[in-house]
């Protein structure tokens, strides 16, 4: 282990707690935090903001009902493409819940399993319904595991103990973060994932074993035994977080597919409603002041589908791209960053 990279042994994985301006607050809000209702409303009030501004600098008119009325007939037609996209999708999910017998027994079975460590490894007579609270006694195991590790290699020699207390301190700073976050949390599923998602279990596996093989001669055999149970609880986090990222998903992909059926049937009346404007030969009936912000306020409904679509895709994709990985697996991480630099068959 090179003695110049080592002080960064504690994380590599996801950055937690780092400094946060306004942007990446905001930038986290709409990717993840936000409400995605409210998120959509927001997208849509910045494409009436849109076409009503280049309307008022000209850029734009809604004089030609002949242009009008065949984006009226455009949005229709991406409006049923949508709604069947949609449609299809949750046929999708919904696939994936039936099963004969002996499926739905394995899933409860593993689930029950799952639990019972859980129970086990925190030391509780068993394991909560909540989400939140179970990653808040898993994450408490990890911690006590880190501070018993720590303390096992109290009486080792400098280098041991020097490495295996930096990285215990890491994986402590690292648990202490998303327990201040699970505090603050409700107990849904998705503020189980959102806080998990950011907790970088991954690269502290990794480490871990890599000190216990570098290590192994010079470890005690209750230093090895802690690190053990170290490992042992950094990989129920691990799967905790998988579940309840699956369930989530589930639950989320299925609320956006009836938010959109709910949005699509105003959607199209409103882009019919766009084109029966210009149906009379004479001209819209409206005033030439107030069509502008008609035609935008209808656009926006017609678009509103789409917008629910942005909101929760940009939610579910960034929540799927940042736990993709299952395991001490950081793939996001360059290859040759970090402390430990290994070359095949160097231990023969």
């Amino acid at each position: 282990m090179s003695s110049e990279t080592d002080e960064t042994l504690e994380s590599y994985g996801a950055d937690v707690g780092g400094p946060e301006g306004p942007l990446t607050r905001f930038h986290e809000w709409v990717l993840i935090q936000g409400n995605r209702l409210v998120v959509a409303a927001l997208l849509s009030a910045v494409i009436f903001a849109l076409i009503v501004g280049l309307y008022e600098l000209g850029v734009i008119n809604f004089v030609n009902g002949s242009s009008v009325t065949s984006v009226a007939s455009g949005m229709i037609a991406g409006t049923f493409s949508l709604v069947t996209l949609v449609v299809s999708v949750n046929q999708l999910i919904l696939s994936q819940e039936f099963g004969a017998a002996g499926k739905a027994r394995d899933r409860f079975e593993g689930v029950v399993s799952f639990r019972e460590d859980v129970a086990e490894e925190a030391a509780v007579p068993a394991t909560p319904v909540a989400p939140t609270r179970v990653l808040e006694l898993i994450i408490e195991a990890v911690r006590n595991d880190a501070a018993g590790l720590a303390a096992a290699v109290a009486d080792h020699d400098d280098e041991v103990r020097e490495t295996v207390v930096r990285y215990t301190n890491g994986v402590r700073e690292r648990a202490d973060r998303v327990d201040e976050t699970l505090e603050r949390s409700d107990f849904d599923t998705f503020s189980a994932v959102s806080a998990a998602i950011h907790y970088d279990e991954a690269w502290q596996l990794y480490a871990a074993t890599h000190l216990r093989n570098d290590y192994h001669e010079s470890l005690s055999p209750a230093a090895k035994a802690q690190l053990d149970e170290l490992v042992d609880s950094l990989k129920l986090f691990s799967v905790a977080r998988e579940q309840f990222k699956t369930t989530y998903l589930q639950r989320e992909l299925t609320r956006f597919s009836q938010l959109t059926i709910y949005c699509g049937v105003p959607s199209i009346l409103s882009a019919i409603v766009v084109g029966l404007l210009y149906a009379d030969f004479a001209g819209p009936s409206l005033s030439v002041v107030a069509l502008p912000y008609v035609v935008a306020a209808l656009i926006v409904v017609v678009l509103s589908p789409l917008s629910l679509l942005v909101s929760y895709i940009l939610r579910t994709a960034t929540i799927t791209r940042r736990t993709a990985s299952v395991g001490p697996f950081v793939p996001q991480k360059d290859p040759d960053e970090g402390p430990f630099d290994v070359t095949a068959g160097e231990d023969r």
